[in-house]
């Protein structure tokens, strides 16, 4: 836990388990920047109590949350330093054996660190997706709308302009093998990608960030990978505002 700043979010979610709980808030007690940021992340969770901030039901956005860290995320791609091979000293048994053991130990810390650097991007990016998930929920302009998913399911959506962004949540059968669910974002009758879900997937929260000044949210059951143009018909859509 070397990135324990990250966890003031899910602290205040109440997202960590006993043992990060108990050592977050022994570092808590010493770290003035952690207890302001867990402050401001608690002020605005209160929010979420008065009645004129609940436009997405709590249990709603408690449902999200859960979903958000849920998600996986996916790992930050690092490029691999190739070594050189070694000369002429390496005929020398004795130098050849501590060659070996320091090229395993430098390989061995290299895997770790590696590891750990991934693992704190990985907690670094579901922190900030949470919040970003936060900040929609409960902005005082945040409207919801849902709507029936033709062929079964449905679709929900938490905009918020003044965050330029919505959280859908799907919930529909899986679209087949080799298909999957994509989302378009719709200004003045054109389309433009806001997302494709993985093949097979019918389920799922997705952030949708730049909605501009788009009137509607469709969607549709496209090749695996999403397509460049929404095929018809479209399966479910929502309008803005």
């Amino acid at each position: 836990m070397s990135d324990i700043h990250s966890l003031a979010g899910p602290y205040v979610l109440h997202a960590l388990d006993e043992p990060e709980r108990a050592t977050f808030e022994q570092h808590l007690s010493g770290c003035a920047t952690c207890a302001t940021e867990v402050a401001e992340l608690t002020e605005t969770a209160a929010r979420l109590a008065d009645d004129t901030w609940s436009v997405p039901p709590p249990a709603l956005r408690e449902q999200v949350m859960t979903q958000v860290r849920l998600t996986r995320q996916l790992p930050p791609t690092r490029a691999v330093r190739r070594r050189r091979a070694p000369t002429r000293w390496w005929r020398h048994p004795a130098l050849a054996t501590v060659a070996a053991c320091l090229l395993v130990a430098a390989i061995a810390a290299g895997v770790t660190y590696t590891v750990q650097e991934q693992r704190l991007r990985g907690e670094r990016s579901a922190a900030q997706q949470l919040a970003r998930v936060q900040a929609v929920l409960t902005a005082p302009d945040a409207q919801l709308r849902t709507t029936t998913v033709a062929g079964g399911g449905r679709v929900t959506m938490v905009a918020a302009p003044s965050q330029d962004s919505a959280v859908i949540m799907l919930a529909a059968p899986p679209p087949g093998a080799g298909r999957a669910y994509q989302l378009w974002l719709i200004q003045d009758g054109t389309p433009h990608s806001a997302g494709v879900l993985a093949s097979g997937q019918g389920t799922a929260t997705h952030l949708v960030s730049g909605l501009g000044a788009a009137d509607a949210l469709g969607l549709t059951v496209e090749p695996a990978g999403g397509s460049a143009a929404p095929t018809l018909p479209v399966l479910a859509q929502l309008t803005m505002g």
